[in-house]
């Protein structure tokens, strides 16, 4: 009887370690899901700025603004928000827990988690504000936003140098995320075993072009930061918004826009692929 009452709190532990692999993985798969959801919708918006349609920004306050307009936009905001949760929840469980892989525990993916966390609570909490104030703010458009932060950063002591250390890691970052996409390096983390060859081929084509997009997107946002940091103008800061319109002002003009608008709609999708496929 004394042995059985000693034993009996471990006999619960595989069923709450699973309910916690159950609960983390849904949570995983609703945030994926709702990333997919907003590249799909800024990337729709963006090509509309490229053949002449300027009426709507295409960044995050754009994308909940045209989600709003939407039959039972309110309730679609909503979930949009509530996955975007999941999806901080996810990243907090990776930095406290580990990932998946052989390094996951190590401390280099820790960390990363615990970024990737404080980025996603931000944009779980600008969803969710701009649901509950039934679509009055966004947070402000990703410009304005920029030029704020930049502005206030720069009247900081050695603010010239924390503005410009924070584009240089913006670059590093969009130049690691498209190198990774390119190299398709989220083979590691994919079911790839439950794919047909024709699926596999497809998710190839959207995790490489939409990655590789994304990636540019924000290299291109990180040199702006870096401008802006030199010259002492936060002016110069560019939001999302901002930064996709100045592809259509190279030589290349709109279809360049175009094209980089084609692969955020793509990384969308390759969003969803995710949901489905990945190993949490």
């Amino acid at each position: 009887m004394g042995t059985g009452g000693l034993a009996w709190p471990g006999r619960f532990r595989p069923r709450r370690t699973a309910a916690r692999g159950s609960v983390t993985e849904g949570a995983a798969r609703a945030g994926l899901a709702a990333r997919g959801v907003i590249y799909l919708l800024v990337g729709a918006l963006a090509l509309q700025i490229a053949f002449g349609d300027t009426s709507e920004e295409a960044d995050r306050s754009g994308a909940l603004a045209e989600l709003s307009q939407q039959p039972f936009g309110a309730v679609l905001l909503w979930a949009l928000g509530v996955g975007l949760v999941g999806m901080a929840l996810w990243r907090l469980s990776e930095a406290v827990f580990g990932s998946v892989g052989q390094d996951g525990r190590s401390v280099r993916k820790r960390l990363l988690a615990a970024v990737r966390c404080a980025f996603y609570v931000f944009v779980a909490y600008s969803v969710l504000s701009f649901a509950a104030s039934r679509n009055q703010s966004g947070g402000g458009s990703s410009d304005q936003q920029s030029r704020d932060a930049t502005a206030r950063a720069l009247e900081m002591p050695a603010g010239q140098w924390l503005v410009g250390a924070a584009g240089l890691a913006v670059v590093v970052a969009g130049g690691w995320i498209g190198v990774r996409a390119v190299l398709r390096k989220y083979h590691d983390n994919l079911r790839l075993g439950q794919m047909s060859h024709r699926t596999r081929q497809l998710v190839d084509v959207t995790g490489v072009a939409g990655g590789a997009a994304r990636g540019l997107v924000f290299a291109v946002a990180g040199v702006f930061a870096v401008r802006a940091a030199i010259d002492y103008e936060p002016e110069k800061a560019k939001g999302l918004d901002d930064t996709l319109r100045t592809f259509a002002d190279t030589p290349l003009g709109p279809w360049l826009l175009a094209c980089v608008a084609a692969g955020l709609v793509l990384f969308g999708v390759f969003s969803f692929a995710m949901a489905r496929w990945r190993r949490v």
